[in-house]
């Protein structure tokens, strides 16, 4: 094997390698969110889990990022540690779909539909499609069809080229002598884990050893432990994401390892005992790709079978390992939700962006709320409350800033984009809010302390736009939750309500004060809090325009209100008058 040879592996395998990156990236994107909404309906039962993480873990197409992606779970709080290690099991199952598609390189027959099953025949065909897809469509989705086609290319046209140039390696001696070692199960599992913790890729690193199979000097006695290492190499990835998380994210990359050490060895003792006791007559032949495929199948499914049932057992054997200190209370901290290891599937971390930015939205619901209560009758609790929640919208404003960021730089599908686009648009205005309800908490703690209060009849009309603000700050909310423009487009009319509302209370305000009823001092007070809820209004009205426009591919807020309220459109008119007579102020 001449040094032309090794780099013409070594190029084989970059291009094996980028393949991979490409193809995965590719499926992730068009999986996008829906990978969230599997977790939620799939993880209820141990059996529920497995298949998710098969499935999800067949789609990205690394049970590396599978895992890590599980680990940020847990250590968010978003699944149970017992549900985390069902999954983790799916994924060393998903895994094995690789090897398969990578065994058709080893097929050999006259027959013309045989051989176009063969990697050599149809990846150029999907290399020319997926090509003209990315240089000529111009939808993301298609484009990303095109870059799991071009991927899906590259990743073969690695694995021949990996296999053409390790063919001489039949003529070495020195190779043989090598390969004898490995028929030494303890050699063969650190060599197959130390492949695949550098590569970081237990299908990289099988896609690597049924390369070497072409040269047809690997037996079956030699492949079989290094495929095992290979399970146990891949717990590396979930290792290292684990540190500095919570103690059950720590246990569940622990419970990977465990799993596969454990299935590993009930495997060895299982084949050599075989072995010993009926003497296989395969053991010293040469194995092949699609056999490679088989055993690295077999022992992923055979292992989560006999596994599966000891779910419990294996959660208290890494509970265990990593035990609760005496005094420790079991709790998530606030940033955790928004797990950086979620960034490994885009769409993932945007619907956990997305569940933030809406509690920061409820929660300035419930501010509003209690800051009305406090008008009436100031208490140190509910006071409190209110600057504990604002202190959490603002920290939710400051991570989800820094966490978009982060995520910007990922190639992201066109929903993704369009989520990230809805978040970015309302986060700031959710947090306005929050703070012209602490600004209204600030009236209360005045009247409070300077022992005033509102009359009778600015309390009566008060309420009215109290209940309108209300209302507009619910419909927005679940506009944005849902993406349902039907509440949406009822939130600009009612805020036009409100503008007429304040205006109109203003003018029996300053009349009030003409008349001597109002006191200058409460004037001010009571000014500050009608400016405050218009404002509330009109941040309630960015959402929801934000929701409108985005369907349009346009964020020109200005414009949409100009245009809406020129064109005197019979549905707007309408909802404007319900309103206008729903929140009419006493006379």
């Amino acid at each position: 094997m001449s040094i032309f040879d090794v780099l013409t592996m070594l190029g084989g395998l970059a291009f094996f390698l980028y393949g991979m990156e490409v193809m995965g990236e590719g499926l992730e994107k068009q999986a996008g969110g829906s990978l969230t909404k599997l977790l939620g309906k799939m993880t209820a039962s141990p059996i529920k889990g497995v298949l998710l993480g098969a499935a999800v873990t067949a789609v990205i197409q690394s049970s590396s990022a599978t895992t890590v992606m599980v680990v940020g779970f847990v250590n968010s709080g978003i699944m149970k540690l017992s549900q985390a290690l069902s999954v983790i099991m799916g994924a060393n199952i998903g895994t094995t779909i690789t090897a398969w598609f990578l065994s058709l390189v080893g097929i050999e027959s006259d027959n013309f539909f045989i051989n176009m099953l063969k990697p050599s025949s149809f990846s150029p065909l999907l290399a020319l499609v997926g090509i003209c897809l990315l240089m000529f469509a111009k939808s993301t989705r298609k484009k990303d069809i095109g870059s799991i086609f071009l991927g899906f290319s590259l990743l073969m046209f690695g694995m021949l080229t990996m296999s053409t140039a390790v063919a001489p390696l039949a003529d070495m001696p020195g190779f043989a002598d090598l390969l004898l070692l490995f028929r030494n199960p303890i050699f063969g599992l650190l060599m197959g884990a130390l492949m695949t913790g550098v590569l970081q890729s237990s299908a990289a690193s099988v896609g690597i050893l049924q390369a070497l199979t072409l040269s047809g000097m690997v037996t079956y006695s030699a492949a079989v432990p290094i495929i095992l290492g290979q399970n146990i190499g891949t717990c590396v990835t979930a290792m290292l994401s684990s540190i500095g998380t919570s103690k059950n994210a720590r246990r569940a990359a622990l419970g990977h390892l465990y799993f596969n050490i454990i299935g590993a060895v009930i495997f060895l003792a299982a084949f050599y005992g075989l072995h010993s006791a009926v003497h296989f007559a395969f053991f010293d032949a040469p194995i092949d790709a699609w056999h490679i495929a088989v055993v690295h199948s077999l022992f992923n499914v055979t292992c989560t079978l006999i596994l599966l049932p000891f779910t419990r057992q294996l959660e208290r054997l890494v509970c265990l390992t990593i035990k609760d200190e005496p005094s420790a209370v079991a709790k998530v901290t606030e940033p955790e939700l928004l797990d950086p290891r979620l960034l490994l599937t885009p769409g993932l971390a945007l619907e956990q962006a997305d569940k933030r930015t809406l509690q920061m939205g409820q929660m300035g619901a419930e501010n509003l709320a209690l800051a009305f209560q406090l008008l009436d009758k100031y208490e140190i609790d509910k006071a409190q409350r209110i600057e504990e929640n604002e202190e959490r919208i603002d920290s939710y404003e400051d991570k989800l800033g820094t966490y978009l960021m982060q995520l910007s730089g990922r190639s992201l599908s066109q929903n993704d984009s369009r989520k990230m686009s809805k978040v970015l648009h309302t986060i700031s205005d959710f947090e306005r809010i929050g703070d012209h309800t602490c600004n209204i908490l600030d009236s209360a703690v005045e009247l409070h302390q300077k022992r005033i209060s509102f009359s009778d009849e600015a309390r009566r009309e008060l309420r009215v736009l109290e209940d309108a603000v209300n209302e507009t700050l619910q419909l927005a909310l679940r506009a944005f939750e849902t993406e349902d423009l039907k509440n949406a487009v009822q939130v600009e009319p009612l805020e036009e309500v409100i503008d007429s509302l304040c205006a109109e209370l203003k003018n029996r305000h300053v009349l009030r004060m003409q008349q001597g009823l109002c006191s200058l001092e409460k004037g001010f007070v009571y000014l500050d809090t009608l400016t405050n809820l218009e404002r509330i209004s009109d941040h309630c009205s960015n959402v929801a325009v934000c929701l409108i426009e985005m369907q349009h591919n346009s964020f020109d807020t200005h414009e949409y209100l100009s245009n809406l309220k020129a064109s005197g459109e019979l549905e707007y008119t309408k909802l404007y008058n319900t309103f206008k007579e729903k929140y009419a102020l006493p006379k």
